[in-house]
């Protein structure tokens, strides 16, 4: 049988699987299938023969598949091959019989090609800290002392009696902090103490010292404390439980496999130029900051920064964020929506009725359907199971793209023992159920399963009766977060029961509208600058706010940057046409430069400011350095400069005295001379007084 470019091999497997050959083939849109029954063993050689043709293979079978790499590495290795599980998923059912539309879909789902994810390269060179109170932790080093580099600290010992020959450095102290990741590990000790060689009955230990820094690969908590890391799970820091030796034992044997150079996926692919955290030190949105478990993400100004080597890839932050900043990549949006349109269309074209989705993850929950199937009646024929690296990741575009497509109920198989990882989760659910709600569809849509009993989780899924999904949509889920939820909203809404423009939503949500009390508004415009996403608008040619909806995230930054403390966040989803058309907020008359004349503000704002500071401020005491308020940039410049001296301004420069200076002075003291001499003849020549003699005479006199 060909599907979408590959042959594929279907085996009953042993005749346990009841399938019906030809109508899985028309379900699948092929001419015919013939069925294997033992293709692993006795019929292995149909495999061999496919290979030979060098075509892609999917084989119907995962139990098998290392025998199948091993034919196909002598066989056919270039030819690629793939395998899907249709035995647990379908074919070990009650409805099994039935499971046709649902195996149909399986296979094609298998079809989808998975992308290359991007990694990093991590290193561990074995040096391992064990950190306990008393013989356990020296037994566990015993164990591995032959494999890894191991250092024992013991902590608060009681009387623990010394070992017979030192085969590892052993101390004693208190962890007061840690940081790191796997291969690079540091701590903070206190009380740290090596041991002293004379010990006798019990451990003795020497002088203590605090603040001790020391660095290691790996570290095996034994000690029954708190996690000195803020979050209890990370790579490379085992801490089982020393009172449940099954489970120290199997961290012994991880530990041994942890030596040497590692691939980690990079699980986020980080946009910070999107990201709404912060604007001008002022605090907006904190989503992914409160739901990541390891701490892996941390504050860095405008943004956060996400520590690659930390991240446990739970994808909670892409789960929450509402700009697209934090994408899960593992794997990428695009490919995981492409698996889950492949399914659930072929399911619906086969016949299926009210599918619901299983969402779990690749380890506890195929474990859970396992053994269902193997020890129970397996999954209804209607429950479709999707894998996905964490369910966590799961965030609001997948979960209505699904419902669009048709699906009647979305189930959750969650490990409990991880609730730490969950809140955001638990967020995006309650988004979902609040908006298929507000639509008409009801409640219930969207289902946790947290029990950990096979039993118990098998009651449950044969429990639940589907109600009637949506029509389902056939657009192609592409494009960023944003608008893929507006595509599948969209079709939701057309296919609501009880459709309605504007709903309310409850207090966190990613969508919502801005009200501004206008009569206090300054229209400073400090919103405009700090709205992430360009909802908040401006006017260049008039004092104006406007807002788009359709754009908005509720990050909270214009309210929080907002000097008047007039915004507030109203959640809700608008789906008119209004919500993608700019609104005007707020408007007001441009005050105009009472020296040039120009338009430079608006007048709330003019007149707010003056009314501060006239008289008030003791820069603002007199008339002209008020009227100075009232001026355009350019104008205030001039009036300064004008209005007082300049601060550039030095003293007068002297006159440079040149050679018209000296011929001037001399003929200024010629005339001098002469007119002396002229005035000295006169007096000369002047008439007698009475006495008989001249005026001259009489001057002697």
């Amino acid at each position: 049988m060909e599907l979408r470019g590959k042959r594929v091999l279907v085996c009953t497997c042993e005749g346990t699987m009841p399938l019906d050959g030809a109508g899985l083939a028309k379900a699948c849109g092929a001419p015919g299938l013939a069925l294997h029954h033992h293709l692993c063993r006795a019929q292995l050689d149909d495999f061999r023969r496919a290979l030979g043709a060098q075509r892609p293979l999917l084989v119907a079978c995962t139990q098998e598949a290392p025998l199948f790499e091993e034919a196909r590495s002598e066989a056919g290795p270039q030819t690629d091959v793939r395998y899907a599980n249709i035995r647990e998923r379908a074919g070990w059912s009650d409805e099994a019989g039935d499971a046709t539309p649902k195996i149909a879909a399986l296979l094609a789902e298998a079809t989808v090609g998975a992308k290359a994810v991007p990694s990093l390269t991590l290193g561990s060179g074995g040096k391992l800290l064990i950190y306990g109170r008393d013989e356990r932790a020296l037994d566990a080093a015993r164990q591995l002392k032959g494999r890894l580099d191991v250092t024992v600290l013991l902590t608060a010992p009681g009387d623990v009696m010394p070992p017979r020959i030192t085969e590892f450095p052993l101390f004693k102290g208190t962890i007061a902090s840690a940081t790191g990741h796997f291969g690079a590990f540091k701590i903070t000790v206190d009380g740290y103490a090596p041991v002293v060689p004379s010990s006798r009955a019990t451990l003795a230990f020497q002088a203590p010292r605090d603040g001790v820094s020391l660095a290691f690969d790996l570290i095996l908590d034994l000690s029954g404390r708190a996690a000195f890391f803020s979050a209890a799970d990370r790579d490379g820091c085992l801490r089982p439980d020393p009172n449940n030796p099954a489970a120290v034992q199997t961290a012994l044997l991880d530990l041994t496999s942890m030596v040497g150079t590692f691939e980690k996926p990079l699980y986020v692919d980080f946009h910070g130029e999107l990201c709404a955290h912060s604007r001008s030190r002022r605090t907006g949105c904190t989503r992914c900051l409160e739901v990541c478990p390891t701490s892996a993400i941390t504050p860095a100004g405008d943004q956060v920064t996400i520590d690659p080597y930390i991240c446990n890839g739970c994808g909670g932050c892409s789960s929450v964020c509402p700009t697209d900043a934090a994408r899960y990549a593992v794997p990428p949006r695009d490919a995981l929506l492409e698996r889950l349109r492949i399914l659930l269309t072929t399911y619906i074209a086969a016949g299926g009725q009210a599918p619901a989705l299983l969402l779990h993850d690749a380890s506890y929950g195929e474990e859970m359907i396992g053994a269902i199937a193997r020890f129970g009646r397996g999954l209804p024929a209607r429950v479709i199971p999707f894998a996905v690296n964490e369910v966590t990741q799961i965030g609001l575009e997948f979960l209505l793209v699904a419902l669009a497509y048709g699906v009647s109920q979305i189930l959750l198989l969650v490990d409990a023992r991880r609730s730490e990882a969950r809140r955001g989760l638990s967020d995006q659910l309650g988004l979902a159920e609040a908006i298929m709600e507000g639509f008409g569809f009801g409640r219930g849509r969207v289902v946790t399963i947290e029990d950990a009993d096979p039993t118990a989780v098998e009651r449950i899924l044969w429990s639940l009766t589907g109600p009637a999904p949506a029509a389902p949509g056939r657009f192609l889920a592409a494009g960023g977060k944003r608008g893929i939820i507006s595509l599948a909203l969209r079709h939701l809404h057309d296919a609501a029961p009880t459709p309605v423009e504007i709903l309310p939503l409850p207090q966190g949500a990613p969508f919502g509208g801005v009200r501004v009390d206008a009569e206090g508004c300054t229209l400073c415009l400090a919103c405009v600058g700090a709205c992430p996403t360009g909802a908040l608008r401006d006017n260049p040619d008039k004092p104006e706010l406007s807002f788009v909806e359709d754009a908005c995230v509720q990050c909270g930054l214009c309210k929080n940057t907002c000097p008047e403390k007039v915004i507030t966040l109203e959640p809700r989803l608008n789906l008119g046409e209004g919500a993608r058309r700019a609104a005007i907020l707020a408007e007001d008359e441009p005050f105009l430069c009472v020296r040039c004349g120009k338009p430079f503000a608006s007048r709330a704002s003019i007149e707010k400011v003056t009314g501060k500071l006239a008289g008030i401020h003791w820069m603002f005491q007199d008339a002209a350095r008020i009227a100075r308020i009232k001026m355009c940039e350019d104008c205030r410049v001039i009036d300064e400069f004008e209005s007082a001296p300049s601060p550039m301004a030095s003293r007068p420069r002297p006159r440079p005295r040149t050679t018209d200076d000296d011929l001037h002075e001399r003929e200024a003291q010629a005339e001098r001379a002469r007119l002396r001499a002229e005035w000295e003849a006169q007096q000369s020549n002047a008439p007698p007084n009475r006495s008989g003699g001249s005026i001259k005479d009489s001057g002697k006199a």
